[in-house]
């Protein structure tokens, strides 16, 4: 039978769900990072203020806002203004190359880019952003020429009342790597994202006098769902502008927060890097991470560094934080916890069929939360969704205290430093290679990095065997952070039975390089 997590009773509201915060607490800080801080009234003043100066520029409540921004809390701001005005806030991954944010603006069919200016080259080379309708909105810009965010957000907006948006409407689309093929638009309504904030909310525990930092990218569902699941309870979340020790152990002892939510990549850097002491680590009752697998040695030196160990979480983009190990109860290590409220699942075989109790099989949810679909994509999405569960391709086990286990991925994603990267992708990067006959391309497992991306290629008859470097900077021209890190030249590419890549093969390869005796 299909085990559920507690009771959710009702989603948050997107567009008002500062006024916890404001009631309770309105001149208090309720956002803050190293470049200033906005009290609870101030954040819905400004929010309100850019909704409003979005609408006067020409978007109606539907049209996707991109955005390509570094974190910020004028980043949070945006997202506040958005929903307040019923736009659908389409965030892109602050690493995409030119041609991954051409996919992406035009998968979105979208408006409008809000970009920084650092990423002004990659605007420049990029063919859609100079033709979306409405163009770019730029941040950060030095010599504030052009349409400006910071304008939008200061500017005496219209006025106009914002007009509440249909709850099934589309308010978020989050662009993710599958396991094949370029990212696929995951679109929440505002019903199921409101429902994310609440059980993020719920699940964490989150109480008015929490101070929430959410390491991690803040244009990821993951940070952004922690950031506005804290705001929602009327918690203060802190934002940092980078995951590095030099930004994050300066706001740790600034701001003592109480909730810390990071990547294990980003986790294991800051534990390692050598100025971390445990009374930086002193005003957190919860230190959760996901995105990766927490792997034993990491939660061990945390530990030892801390005093207290890392509370695991499981979760998607099409579902939101699906599982933690509860705040206030146990937290049995190497588990991804039990359901978050509001979640069902289900452990089937490749058949569809239940399992019993501490069977391994593949992992079926079933929420509110869950996307609405992928955008523009019906297959995709009726392959995704089945009778109203959704099919994450993970496979789980359940123990008899209803912990969740992790025992591997169905799908061939590779996941380096929280970041999913198709195998695919890659491989149709490295085969433009003039030198390049086949290539195969899988994840070895990384301590820092939880895997890095192992491309494996053979050479054309009669041409000159490429470099390592070579390949990996021309790979890195067209996919950016998603190029390999290793690259092995082979006489052969192994096939399977039917002639494709036999990535089992190669994976084998890659782990017995990897353990070799040096």
């Amino acid at each position: 039978m299909p085990l559920s997590g507690p009771k959710l009773n009702q989603p948050v509201d997107p567009c008002t769900l500062l006024e916890r915060g404001m009631q309770a607490r309105g001149r208090d800080p309720a956002l803050v990072s190293a470049d200033g801080s906005w009290s609870w009234r101030d954040l819905d003043a400004v929010s309100t203020r850019l909704a409003g100066n979005l609408l006067g520029l020409g978007l109606q409540p539907g049209d996707r806002v991109a955005s390509l921004m570094p974190n910020r809390d004028a980043l949070v701001i945006h997202y506040l203004a958005c929903l307040k005005a019923g736009l659908v806030t389409t965030p892109l991954n602050y690493r995409y190359t030119a041609r991954e944010i051409d996919h992406a603006l035009e998968v979105g069919k979208v408006a409008v880019l809000v970009s920084h200016a650092e990423r002004d080259a990659d605007i420049a080379a990029s063919k859609l952003a100079k033709s979306l309708p409405l163009g770019v909105i730029t941040y950060g810009a030095r010599d504030g020429s052009g349409r400006r965010l910071e304008a939008l957000m200061e500017d005496p907006s219209p006025g106009r009342p914002l007009p509440p948006p249909d709850p099934a409407a589309p308010a978020a689309v989050f662009f993710t790597s599958g396991s094949t093929g370029p990212a696929k638009g995951v679109t929440h309504s505002f019903t199921s994202l409101g429902w994310i904030i609440a059980s993020k909310g719920a699940g964490l525990e989150c109480r008015p006098q929490d101070v929430v930092m959410p390491c991690s990218s803040l244009s990821h569902e993951g940070g952004f769902g922690f950031a506005l699941g804290a705001l929602s309870t009327g918690s203060r979340v802190v934002v940092p502008r980078s995951l590095d020790a030099g930004e994050v152990l300066p706001l740790l002892r600034a701001h003592r927060p109480t909730v810390l939510w990071m990547l294990p990549a980003a986790l294991i850097a800051l534990v390692r890097e050598g100025h971390a002491a445990r009374g930086d680590f002193a005003s957190l009752r919860l230190c959760v991470s996901g995105g990766d697998k927490v792997s034993p040695e990491l939660e061990k030196e945390f530990t030892e560094l801390t005093g207290f160990p890392i509370d695991e979480l499981y979760g998607m983009t099409e579902i939101g934080c699906a599982s933690v190990n509860p705040p206030s109860g146990k937290n049995k290590l190497g588990s991804v916890g039990r359901l978050c409220p509001g979640f069902s699942l289900s452990i089937r075989d490749e058949n569809g069929q239940e399992l019993a109790t501490g069977r391994e099989g593949r992992l079926w949810i079933s929420s509110p939360t869950m996307m609405i679909g992928y955008w523009g994509d019906a297959a995709a999405t009726a392959a995704t969704v089945k009778d109203g569960w959704l099919d994450t391709g993970d496979v789980m086990k359940v123990d008899a205290d209803g912990y969740i286990w992790f025992r591997g991925r169905k799908k061939q994603i590779i996941v380096h430093d929280g970041s999913n990267i198709s195998p695919q992708e890659v491989e149709e990067a490295l085969i433009e290679h003039p030198a390049v006959a086949a290539v195969g391309v899988v994840g070895v497992h990384d301590l820092v990095h939880g895997e890095n991306v192992c491309a494996f290629v053979t050479v054309r008859d009669g041409m000159a065997r490429p470099g390592s470097q070579e390949l990996i900077r021309f790979a890195r021209e067209r996919v950016g952070y998603k190029a390999p890190e290793i690259t092995v030249l082979l006489d052969e590419m192994p096939l399977n039975p039917s002639g494709k890549v036999d990535r089992s093969a190669l994976k084998r390869m890659a782990e017995a390089a990897l353990h070799a005796p040096q």
